[in-house]
């Protein structure tokens, strides 16, 4: 008999996961001459937490309940370039103020000139002038349309919007701790931002996902990618902050008829640093 070690892909949540639900390593053995293998999954004591993205016996979720998609579907999501107000380390939220930086626009062409040999039926863009801009330098030169989606706008983050990080500390502390420490639990006059998030990402993601085509670029903002990502992955609000994204970082999932996902790259940033031209 032999056996093979495999490690759990989301090992890297293991920092974020409790003790009771962290998640192991698999164990797959085959028995010589035979076809048939057994795997042993060590998951603790509840391997389903996050709505079966531990676990290996199927797809982490699913985002159409039950529906079928026209076809199969490849979404690339991409963080537009560096803004005035990321330079200056204010606090964005759904303020249409930052603009693109000189360096912004750079790395926008960066990504053009990185995606120029994939075909993309469409592009989906936050209509938010820092994503907007990105977007409209991405797509140069292309026939296909863009569609500008009100659910693929940044989070709404009230008076926080504009204030320079340090400053928001000072005045706000506890509203500052709160949406830095816990912000799935940051509210501001009963509006949670974060859930409220969510709740936009399965909007974004349905009405992308039902779109005819096959191949999709979506260029957002950092807080709606990543619950964009966790939807995607069935992670709750609670999970914000699993995954961080670059300007210009490149994210690719895979969708089959079911709507079942499969996420394909995190966060590729190969193409700011390189000539690199992607192909998948």
């Amino acid at each position: 008999m032999s056996c093979a070690l495999a490690i759990n892909p989301f090992d890297f949540l293991r920092p974020l996961i409790p003790d009771s639900r962290k998640a192991s390593r698999i164990v797959t053995c085959s028995s010589s001459g035979s076809p048939d293998s057994i795997a042993t999954e060590i998951l603790g004591n509840d391997g389903s937490w996050n709505g079966r993205a531990l676990e290996f016996e199927g797809p982490t979720s699913t985002l159409v309940s039950g529906k079928l998609l026209s076809s199969p579907k490849k979404i690339t999501l991409l963080r537009h370039g560096l803004s005035s107000w990321n330079k200056e380390n204010r606090i964005q939220g759904s303020s249409n103020m930052s603009i693109l930086t000189e360096a912004g626009v750079a790395q926008a062409e960066r990504c053009r000139m990185a995606l120029s040999k994939m075909h993309f039926d469409l592009c989906f863009s936050s209509p938010i002038s820092r994503a907007k801009t990105t977007a409209e330098i991405l797509w140069e030169g292309r026939e296909q349309p863009m569609v500008f989606l009100d659910s693929l706008k940044e989070a709404q983050l009230y008076f926080l919007e504009g204030m320079k990080n340090v400053d928001a500390k000072k005045m706000y502390p506890e509203e500052f701790n709160k949406w830095r420490e816990d912000p799935s639990n940051f509210h501001v006059n009963g509006i949670y931002p974060i859930r409220e998030l969510w709740k936009t990402a399965r909007e974004a993601w349905l009405e992308i996902l039902f779109t005819p085509g096959e191949n999709f670029l979506v260029v957002t903002h950092k807080s709606i990618l990543r619950a964009l990502i966790c939807t995607a992955l069935g992670l709750g609000p609670h999970r914000f902050r699993a995954f961080d994204i670059d300007n210009g970082g490149l994210t690719v999932f895979s969708f089959n008829e079911r709507g079942e996902t499969m996420l394909q790259n995190l966060n590729m940033t190969s193409h700011m640093h390189t000539d690199h031209l992607y192909h998948y």
